[in-house]
């Protein structure tokens, strides 16, 4: 079951990140919410509540360049693509009011103070985001270098425009994005 336990915690520990940030939690709240012991906790992760977030990073990391790689292999063009991985963003926004499972924002605001470590955790999915953007422009002719930095762009936006919709308490922003993905892509 050692598995298990470790799957619990970075789930549940990654859910109240989102919500809280990662100053917000205390690690009694996780050891809470998980019904563990501190004992269990530092057993899976040794180095504490950086660590544990760091791994949390990484579990996202994962499910959000997956998730990304699946809409990009479903259209035929990084346009329709990002378009329809916006709507999907502006839907779960309008349905719940947040967009926390898609954004790293929200449980690093406070990023100038974590360690580098989880500098590098954050770091490591944007780039990974661009990465794979920027595949899939060159497959649409574009150059390499400008791949790179429409991936860039695009990848700022988004992450910007789910931070607008957070603090603005509206979808709009990001529906403004899709709309002007257009000029950006078709220059």
């Amino acid at each position: 079951m050692e598995m298990d336990t470790k799957s619990l915690i970075v789930d549940i520990a990654t859910n109240l990140f989102q919500q809280k940030g990662y100053k917000g939690v205390g690690l009694n709240e996780i050891l809470k919410e998980c019904k563990i012991t501190k004992g269990s906790l530092y057993h899976h992760f040794p180095n504490g509540k950086e660590e544990l977030l760091i791994t949390c990073l990484r579990f996202m990391n994962e499910a959000i360049t997956t998730d990304i790689k699946d809409i990009l292999n479903r259209y035929p063009n990084t346009l329709e693509a990002t378009q329809a991985m916006i709507e999907k963003l502006v839907a779960d926004f309008d349905r719940e009011g947040t967009i926390a499972g898609h954004t790293f924002s929200s449980m690093v605001s406070e990023m100038a103070s974590v360690s580098e470590p989880v500098r590098n955790a954050c770091s490591d999915l944007y780039t990974k985001i661009q990465g794979i953007l920027s595949s899939k422009l060159v497959e649409d002719g574009f150059s390499k270098e400008t791949a790179h930095s429409i991936a860039l762009m695009m990848t700022a936006s988004i992450e910007g425009g789910m931070m607008l919709c957070l603090t603005q308490k509206s979808s709009e922003p990001l529906k403004i994005i899709s709309q002007l993905l257009p000029n950006l892509l078709n220059s």
